[in-house]
């Protein structure tokens, strides 16, 4: 019955797999959703942080016309020009505002002595030019005036690469441009990106365009990013700023530790003072599966379930109608092959019994002994029925046959019984077969040889020969001496004609003066060879 056991499971598999569908459907949408809120925040954070810079560059396009009109820069003065410039102290992110004028290599050592004056001695222009450049920009005021900005006095930011390049391209673009990353001069051993943005003032009235220095304002990219955030606030997101192409070689500032890789992302581009860099928003937490999809989910499964338990209980009857048939027709059979094989079995055990009462009754030389004879070899037939029997005409351990054959024996003081072997089953008719010669051999050595007499030793082993033939060896020691020259009696008739026809191979059966000695060959079958029900019990 396939049907029954298919169809439930068909049904769960279809509603399971429409669930699976739904769940998808909707995890498509809420990705979708997720995506549409990312570019939108995206969008606004990257606005922020543009508003930021163009703040500063307001304020140093402001400074840099004011210092344009000025022949000196003396540091009272611009420190009241950033005062009145920044009348709330707001900075936009920004480490503060400094002045860097271009310093000639013939004005290294006035500019020295300035700063000397400025500084009580602690500032002079570093690193000191070696003549490959044409000037030195050194950081003359950065305001305000802490301890943090300090370090980063006389410092000449035209011998670092990267803040040159923004300086050169300030100069050419007569307007506020930012550099690429950065380490701020201020942070000192700390590792912490950051970035310039540089205005160029150029001597008023001189004919064609004289640099006069740079008006900067140095930021922290940490600083930078969350002064933007506090405009736009990132909620349950992260955000990620990068000085070019997003990599962690290029990351500059972060709101969050963890690896966006597997999140939803959305990437903005953004433009800070002419420096095109790229703003990455992240989910920061992404369930397995949103609160409608699990929903969708267990209900589907909730709804399978009820239907394949519904299906499952309409087709049980059919099961069990079908089952009882099917047990019919098994008894059916069973009890015609019981008829069979009865028939069969009890014609071979007629025919032994026919052939034991012709071979007794011509050895025998009155009734007694006739009688006495038959009633031996018939119990040896009956023991070894009974442990068939046992085992339901299946097979029967050769340690069993002969025990049963030797119990008689076995507790008798005066002889040894040695009986070893692995563990061999037998077909019905095999052991029936080495029960009687097993029998017929006690008896003659019962009557005649090592069981006769006391210090008389029995020894009954058993090997097999490859896989399908076992050996059984009977052997006396200590017993009389068997004659050399003796009459052939019954137990040998019964041992090398019958037992060696039933088994289907020669017996071997010697008399030698020491003791008896008889080989047995017996095939091992497989149980389905003889089992009456092997199909049902396997």
């Amino acid at each position: 019955m396939r049907f029954p056991h298919a169809l439930p499971r068909g049904i769960f598999v279809l509603i399971a797999a429409i669930t699976v569908l739904s769940v998808f459907a909707i995890e498509r949408g809420e990705r979708q959703r997720l995506s549409v809120q990312l570019d939108a925040r995206a969008t606004a954070i990257a606005s922020a942080l543009e508003r930021r810079a163009n703040a500063s560059g307001a304020y140093l396009r402001a400074g840099a016309a004011l210092l344009s009109t000025m022949d000196e820069v003396p540091a009272a003065d611009f420190r009241r020009f950033v005062s009145e410039l920044r009348l709330d102290a707001d900075y936009r992110g920004a480490e503060g505002i400094g002045w860097a004028q271009v310093v000639r290599p013939a004005q290294i050592d006035a500019y020295n002595a300035q700063m000397a004056e400025e500084t009580q001695g602690q500032v002079e222009l570093y690193p000191r030019p070696d003549g490959s450049q044409p000037y030195a920009v050194p950081v003359t005021f950065l305001q305000p005036d802490t301890e943090r900005n300090r370090r980063a006095l006389g410092f000449d930011m035209y011998s670092e690469p990267v803040r040159r390049a923004a300086m050169l391209e300030a100069e050419r673009t007569a307007r506020p441009v930012a550099s690429n990353a950065v380490v701020l001069q201020q942070e000192g051993d700390i590792d912490a990106p950051g970035f310039l943005i540089y205005m160029p003032v150029f001597e008023a009235g001189a004919g064609g365009r004289a640099l006069k220095g740079f008006i900067y304002s140095p930021f922290n990219a940490a600083d930078f990013l969350q002064s933007a955030l506090e405009l736009e606030d990132a909620g349950s997101y992260g955000v990620r700023l990068y000085d070019g192409e997003g990599s962690d070689r290029t990351l500059l500032a972060s709101n969050f530790d963890a690896d966006p890789d597997g999140r939803e992302t959305a990437t903005q581009a953004v433009n800070i003072a002419s420096n095109r860099w790229m703003l990455s928003v992240s989910s920061v937490e992404q369930p397995f599966l949103h609160g409608l999809s699990l929903v969708t989910l267990i209900f589907g499964l909730l709804v399978a379930s009820l239907l394949m338990l519904l299906v499952r209980m309409l087709t049980m009857q059919a099961q069990e109608d079908e089952s009882q048939l099917a047990w019919l027709q098994e008894q059916a059979s069973i009890r015609n092959s019981l008829t069979r094989e009865l028939n069969h079995r009890v014609k071979n055990t007629l025919a032994n019994v026919l052939s034991i009462i012709a071979l007794t009754r011509r050895r025998a030389t009155d009734v007694g002994e006739f009688a006495d004879g038959l009633d031996g070899r018939i119990r040896a037939l009956s023991a070894t029925h009974d442990l068939l029997t046992q085992s339901d005409w299946g097979s029967t351990p050769v340690r069993s046959v002969i025990d049963a054959e030797l119990l008689p024996y076995a507790h008798g003081g005066d002889h040894t019984l040695v009986i070893e072997g692995n563990e061999v089953e037998l077909a019905p008719n095999d052991a029936l077969s080495l029960g009687l010669a097993v029998h017929e051999l006690a008896t003659n050595a019962a009557k005649y040889g090592a069981l006769s007499q006391p210090g008389g030793t029995v020894s009954v082993r058993w090997t097999m020969r490859g896989e399908a033939l076992l050996e059984v060896e009977w052997l006396e020691r200590g017993g009389p001496p068997v004659k050399p020259q003796r009459t052939r009696g019954f137990g040998t008739d019964l041992i090398e004609r019958i037992v060696a026809h039933e088994l289907r191979h020669p017996v071997e059966l010697d008399f030698d003066p020491e003791g008896v000695r008889c080989v047995l060959l017996i095939p091992v079958r497989r149980a389905t060879e003889f089992v009456i029900r092997a199909g049902q019990q396997g």
